[in-house]
C-alpha cells in the first residue's frame, strides 16, 4: 500500500473544496490512503500550553514567536475538526483522522486532551528546543549562538520524553535538525541509539518524511541515511509521509520515500484505524 499520514489543512480552511485538492494530489500520486495530522497550534485546546513553554519575551526569539502565536493559530476546536474529517469520509473519501502534537513539557496535560477524542494516530514531534522554534527560518539565526553538542542533546532529550509518555504513536521527522544545513563534526551515533532504544521500548513508529527534501536548504529525507540504518537495526516501523502544507503537495515524493527505505530493508509499512495497527506491504 501506498499511505500518506502527515498533512495539515492549516494554509487553508475546513472547506470542501479547498480540501479536494489534497484527494486530487493523492489519486494522481497512486496512494491508497492519507490521514490528515492537524497540528496541535491549529487548536483552542492546546493554546495554554505554548504559551507556558515557548520564550516569549523581548528577544528576537520571543518577539517572533508572540507575532507567530497570533497567526493563523487556534482556529478551531478539536471537535470540529474531527467532525469535519468525518464529513469527509461521508462524502466518500478515504481518510483517517491523526494529529501531529509538539513537545510539551507537561505531558499530562497533553494525555487530558487527547483522551477525548476518536482518533486514529498521534504523532509526537519535537517542534521546540528550550522553548525555541528551531525550524522557523525567521529566527534562524539563533542556530549561530548554539554548539551542535548542545543541540543534540536538547533534541535527544526531548524524543526521550516524548516516547516515554506513552501517547504517541509516531515520531515525527526525526532528527530534521539538519534542515538548516548545521551538519555536526563530530559522532552523534550516541544520539541516535537513545532515540532509538526509546522508540523501541515504546513502540513508536518512524515517520519518513519527505518534507525536510522539498522544503529546507537541507533537500534530504528525515530521517537521514545515518539514523535509518539504526532505525533499521532496532527493527523499528515506518510510516512513509510528505509533511504537506498546500493541497498539491499531498504525496509528494513519496515514491521517493519508498526507494529510501527500501534500501535499508524495509519492505512494510504501518495502516493505522482507531490507535490500532496493521502491517501491510509497501509500495
Amino acid at each position: 500500500m501506498r499511505l500518506d499520514y502527515h498533512m495539515h489543512f492549516e494554509h487553508g480552511s475546513y472547506d470542501f473544496n479547498w480540501v479536494e485538492g489534497f484527494f486530487d494530489a493523492a489519486k494522481k500520486r497512486g496512494l491508497d490512503e492519507i490521514g490528515i495530522s492537524e497540528h496541535s497550534h491549529t487548536f483552542l485546546e492546546f493554546e495554554p500550553l505554548y504559551y507556558e513553554d515557548l520564550i516569549l519575551d523581548d528577544s528576537f526569539i520571543g518577539s517572533f514567536q508572540q507575532k507567530w502565536l497570533k497567526k493563523n493559530k487556534f482556529k478551531y476546536t478539536i471537535e470540529q475538526y474531527v467532525n469535519f474529517v468525518e464529513a469527509l469520509r461521508a462524502r466518500g473519501h478515504v481518510v483517517k483522522t491523526g494529529m501531529e502534537v509538539c513537545n510539551f513539557q507537561d505531558q499530562s496535560k497533553v494525555k487530558a486532551i487527547l483522551d477525548q477524542y476518536p482518533l486514529d494516530y498521534v504523532i509526537g514531534s519535537v517542534h521546540f528546543l528550550r522553548g525555541w522554534a528551531y525550524d522557523s527560518s525567521e529566527i534562524k539565526a539563533e542556530w549561530e549562538r548554539h554548539d551542535l553538542h548542545e543541540i543534540y542533546e536538547w533534541y535527544a532529550e526531548e524524543a526521550e520524553k516524548l516516547c516515554a509518555s506513552g501517547l504517541y504513536d509516531v515520531l515525527g521527522h526525526p532528527f530534521n535538525i539538519r534542515l538548516f544545513k548545521y551538519l555536526p563534526d563530530f559522532d552523534v551515533t550516541p544520539y541516535l541509539e537513545r532515540v532509538a532504544k526509546a522508540m523501541k521500548k515504546a513502540d513508536v513508529v518512524v515517520d519518513v518524511n519527505t518534507g525536510t527534501f522539498y522544503r529546507y536548504p537541507i533537500k534530504e529525507i528525515s530521517p537521514y541515511p545515518d539514523f535509518m540504518e539504526i532505525a533499521a537495526d532496532y527493527h523499528l516501523p515506518i510510516i512513509t509521509t510528505s509533511d504537506a502544507h498546500e493541497p498539491s503537495d499531498c504525496g509528494a515524493y513519496n515514491a521517493e520515500a519508498i526507494a529510501y527505505v527500501k534500501k535499508f530493508g524495509y519492505t512494510k509499512t504501518v495502516r493505522f484505524d482507531h490507535r490500532d495497527r496493521e502491517i501491510v506491504e509497501l509500495g
